[in-house]
């Protein structure tokens, strides 16, 4: 038997202005968890697209059960035995679970014996299986569009597995999953280890690396910077050895000092009965308002409908007291409110424009000669200016902003906000996805500003980033405010007791 399941060597890969692989390596062994790790731009999700087919390599090989091989794209890759699990999820929403875990493999029958046609009844009972396999509740039948992002992920997940594969890369699997889904995922992953399958895990949460993983490779700057026994690691090894240097404190120190209230909420109700509800808060001038709860606590939804991207039935969203009227994100945006949603992918990025596109598509009108024509050369200032201010790692302005590293887009998203000046910045998993040193230039954006007077509200399912972070922090269970806690006081103890304060 080969020691090792898969390898790669020497893999090299370059995209316009940046070299993304530096004659990287890999090497997983049969049943065992090989976490990747490195900071974001590190070069982990880019191997993995050269070792799932996604991507050519410019150089280098990979070796599958000792016999070197090509994998000319994802289908190959699949019917080797290679799955993979994006950080970025692209499901199709508008068709079943049943229908997205078998997409580009239906089962087929033939009608009358000579029509081919797929066979649905198979392919629900095999889903449901499938399913049941993995623990997951769902009707195979339901449109995948009406789950949340976490029970997409989960569906990711369960497709994978259904391939039957050798090796499972999972990258960034957990970012969405609320507790009980990550416990799910870890007895899926134990199960697979048992059956010999090959599991590459990357992820910036330490406590699961730790916890799961058998051995750690290191990637920085696209280089290989070893390979270790898990057993043998520790925390602050990790983050030294991905960063290059010590960090010392995970959080910032912050010099702002929360002011007058100016921004109030008051009485708001969504028009969906299950959603939010009789929401009430304040948040102060220079302040930073955290906002935690559990997954279908509503957190996003309300923030959604103050940013009028959802409809409330009623209630008041005042600035130093004068009432704003916000029926669609415009108004938001014009009274001085700007929004960092949660799917970067989905909701944020527009993945085919270029860096200079997605800094100031909300801001042009401030830019343009007589009223019509667009001032380039002013644009490319703010963009610049933006860029330099973010340390946002890009070749040029021009670079579609999809061949970024997932903290670098963040920068690009807050830059775009940032250039219309705005005094209240709804921040919502602002640093999903993102590994520990990019997190920390975001938590010095979000203090600087804050220094500067702006009101910041961020919601974060990470009790640390929320503890923290937070001058205050609001509480919310079941769309419901259960209590606010100054941030001294904050603990994961006082914080979960309101988030589970069910009626």
């Amino acid at each position: 038997m080969q020691e090792y399941r898969l390898e790669m060597r020497g893999v090299c890969k370059s995209f316009p202005g940046v070299k993304a692989l530096d004659h990287a390596q890999l090497r997983l062994r049969p049943g065992t968890v090989h976490a990747l790790m490195g900071e974001n731009g590190a070069g982990k999700s880019t191997l993995m697209k050269c070792m799932f087919g996604i991507y050519e390599m410019d150089e280098g090989e990979v070796l599958f059960e000792g016999q070197p091989v090509k994998i000319n794209g994802p289908l190959e890759a699949l019917e080797m035995g290679i799955a993979m699990v994006h950080q970025e999820l692209q499901p199709i929403p508008a068709r079943t679970i049943g229908e997205n875990i078998f997409l580009g493999r239906y089962p087929m029958k033939k009608f009358l014996g000579i029509i081919p046609m797929v066979d649905h009844d198979k392919m629900y009972e095999d889903t449901a299986a499938l399913l049941k396999k993995v623990r997951m509740e769902f009707d195979p039948r339901r449109m995948l569009g009406t789950l949340s992002v976490s029970q997409m992920q989960s569906v990711e997940i369960a497709k994978a597995v259904s391939a039957n594969c050798k090796v499972l890369i999972l990258d960034e699997p957990t970012s969405s999953l609320t507790q009980n889904e990550v416990e799910a995922l870890f007895r899926i992953i134990e199960d697979l280890k048992a059956e010999g399958v090959s599991i590459v895990y990357i992820s910036h949460k330490m406590d699961e690396i730790l916890r799961i993983s058998d051995e750690v490779t290191i990637m920085r700057d696209g280089q290989y910077v070893g390979t270790w026994d898990a057993k043998e690691l520790t925390t602050d090894m990790i983050i030294t050895r991905m960063v290059g240097r010590e960090l010392t404190n995970l959080y910032p120190p912050r010099e702002n000092v929360p002011g007058e209230v100016v921004f109030e909420v008051e009485d708001f109700i969504s028009i969906n009965p299950r959603s939010f509800r009789n929401i009430n808060f304040n948040v102060r001038k220079g302040e930073i308002l955290g906002v935690a709860g559990l997954v279908g606590a509503q957190r996003t939804e309300l923030m959604e409908g103050i940013f009028g991207i959802r409809s409330h039935a009623k209630g008041a969203i005042k600035y130093q007291g004068a009432e704003m009227k916000i029926n669609r994100p415009k108004d938001a945006i014009d009274n001085g409110i700007a929004m960092l949603t949660e799917d970067r992918r989905a909701t944020g990025i527009m993945g085919v424009l270029s860096i200079a596109d997605n800094i100031s598509i909300a801001s042009l009108n401030q830019y343009l000669d007589y009223g019509v024509m667009i001032n380039d050369k002013k644009v490319e200032e703010l963009v610049q200016d933006n860029i330099k201010k973010m340390n946002t790692k890009t070749p040029s302005s021009k670079t579609q902003i999809q061949s970024l590293s997932g903290g670098n887009q963040q920068k690009v998203l807050i830059g775009r906000w940032l250039a219309n000046n705005p005094d209240v910045l709804i921040l919502d998993e602002p640093t999903r996805g993102i590994d520990v040193g990019a997190k920390y230039e975001i938590y010095t954006i979000i203090a600087d500003l804050a220094k500067q007077g702006k009101s910041i509200i961020m919601i974060s399912s990470e009790m640390a980033e929320i503890i923290g972070m937070s001058d205050r922090v609001m509480v919310m269970c079941d769309g419901r405010v259960t209590g606010f806690i100054d941030g001294k006081d904050a603990t994961q103890e006082n914080i979960m007791e309101l988030a589970t304060q069910f009626e």
